[in-house]
């Protein structure tokens, strides 16, 4: 089969490798219908993720078709469409019982880390993969329900509602600032609402992403470029600042935004994917009441985020702003790079 292999930092390649095999009972094989690209996936490329090694598939998000299963699954038949969740589960193990799948105890990839796939084992970004964990890593997909929106379940709907909203401990009448509106921020902001804030600001440097942002169900947009940023979030918080910060960058400028922008009692939920060090300056903040969150998805809200996604009280679709075929795929990691002057979101990839 072919598959975007990671050849070591900076270095990728759309080529010829082993198709997947069925390695214990509890696997499937899934033929990759839909796939797509991710910031993570960038980390990767930059060298921040030194657990990935050189010949690794990339990928951890995608949708597809059962093709094969072990003898010891279940509830996955051969012919199910099904969203393959970024996240592992054993199901049994300490974490999985409370929901705390991000740290599965299941010894694929490493015990006690829940993303494998193109971090640990050989991820999506292929025609076909292996999931291990079928029962628990796969969903089902309802009638009605396209590639296109269910991919955005895979990692982005739920890490923007569990790792923001839920984190960042959302109540009704809130005012949230999202700290970029990137896919990940824009799916803080399209969740937000399920948990009943009043307002939502989005702040980003990009003024395309800001409008796209209005889409989502932002109520405000912010330029972060405006000298007095901070200034108007204070200023639509009657001076006190946001109940709810949400950083979904992963750079030190825009946690120490979200830092700034948070009221005192409030709460920072830091979504972004970080490279390198951050400060925190316990001397100051720590007068302030402020609790700061962090988090790697858990996907146990992927099954409730799918039902009003076939409902159509989340707009998945809307993500995907640019489709490729799976074999440009280096094309599409292009565009995605350059997202600033494409104005990608999230580029598909179909078979």
């Amino acid at each position: 089969m072919k598959a975007l292999v990671f050849d070591g930092p900076g270095k990728k390649s759309w080529t010829e490798v082993s198709d997947p095999s069925i390695k214990n009972p509890t696997d499937a094989i899934v033929r990759v219908d839909t796939t797509t690209i991710c910031g993570t996936d960038l980390h990767i490329l930059k060298g921040d993720v030194p657990a990935v090694q050189s010949g690794r598939i990339l990928g951890h998000e995608g949708v597809g078709t059962v093709m094969e299963t072990g003898s010891s699954v279940m509830g996955i038949r051969v012919g199910d469409r099904v969203i393959i969740s970024c996240i592992k589960s054993c199901g049994h193990c300490t974490s999985c019982k409370v929901g705390l799948y991000s740290h599965c105890h299941g010894d694929e990839g490493a015990t006690g880390i829940g993303w494998v796939f193109g971090h640990l084992i050989d991820g999506t970004q292929a025609e076909f993969v292996r999931v291990p964990y079928a029962d628990n890593s796969l969903h089902k997909l309802p009638e009605g329900v396209t590639d296109e929106q269910a991919v955005m379940l895979s990692d982005i709907l739920p890490t923007g509602f569990e790792i923001g909203v839920q984190y960042g401990k959302v109540k009704p009448g809130d005012t949230v600032v999202v700290v970029g509106a990137g896919p990940v921020g824009l799916a803080a902001i399209a969740t937000a609402g399920l948990y009943g804030a009043a307002s939502v600001i989005a702040m980003d440097l990009d003024e395309h992403r800001l409008s796209q942002a209005r889409d989502f169900g932002a109520t405000t947009v912010i330029s972060s470029l405006a000298p007095d940023w901070k200034e108007q979030v204070f200023a639509l918080t009657n001076g006190l600042g946001a109940d709810v910060a949400i950083e979904a960058v992963g750079i030190p400028e825009t946690f120490e935004m979200a830092v700034q922008l948070v009221r005192p009692g409030g709460n920072v939920a830091n979504v972004g994917v970080h490279g390198r060090p951050v400060e925190l300056h316990l001397e100051n903040l720590w007068i302030q009441n402020i609790n700061i969150s962090m988090g790697l998805v858990n996907t146990n809200t992927t099954p409730m985020l799918l039902k009003l996604v076939a409902q159509h009280r989340i707009p998945a679709e809307k993500f995907a702003t640019h489709h490729f075929p799976l074999a440009e795929i280096v094309e599409a990691y292009d565009t995605f790079t350059r997202a600033a002057e494409t104005k990608a979101l999230k580029v598909v990839l179909t078979r």
